[in-house]
């Protein structure tokens, strides 16, 4: 079962529940899916499609709380968060920082990366190793932090 059919089948239990804020979420990220069908793309969404739709849709969130943070809006903070964790159920499991870690030193032992100027060579591969597995802004901070 794909992620449009696994996104209907929660929608309508959490309508039946009155769950609203799951509610709200679930349609948000319907609506993208719809938007990406009816794109033009010619063909039919597939597991990095689906990923790269729910991770533009955390990163949205967390842009959102960086703002609301800034306005000092702690309620809206607050709605975002629950949305993250919302979106995060599809994704596959987060990995923790010190995994992250590991596997990053290792990919950067393998590259022979040494300085902060083979960044633009070793982050392709790490990303395609970690992607929809932990925040790309946390990836990156670990690597500058290892070729520095």
């Amino acid at each position: 079962m794909g992620l449009k059919e696994i996104l209907s089948e929660d929608l309508k239990n959490s309508m039946k529940s009155g769950d609203k804020m799951r509610t709200e979420t679930l349609r948000m990220i319907r609506a993208q899916i719809l938007e990406f069908e009816k794109s033009g793309a010619g063909r039919e969404m597939n597991a990095d499609d689906d990923m790269k739709i729910l991770l533009s849709s955390v990163k949205k969130r967390r842009d959102s709380i960086e703002m609301y943070e800034k306005a000092n809006r702690p309620d809206l903070v607050e709605k975002e968060m629950k949305e993250i964790e919302i979106v995060q159920a599809y994704l596959p499991k987060q990995m923790s920082k010190e995994e992250a870690e590991l596997i990053i030193a290792k990919i950067i032992l393998d590259s022979g990366a040494t300085t902060s100027k083979d960044l633009g060579k070793v982050m392709p591969l790490i990303m395609k190793e970690l992607k929809g597995k932990l925040d790309g802004k946390l990836i990156n901070e670990i690597v500058k932090l290892k070729l520095s």
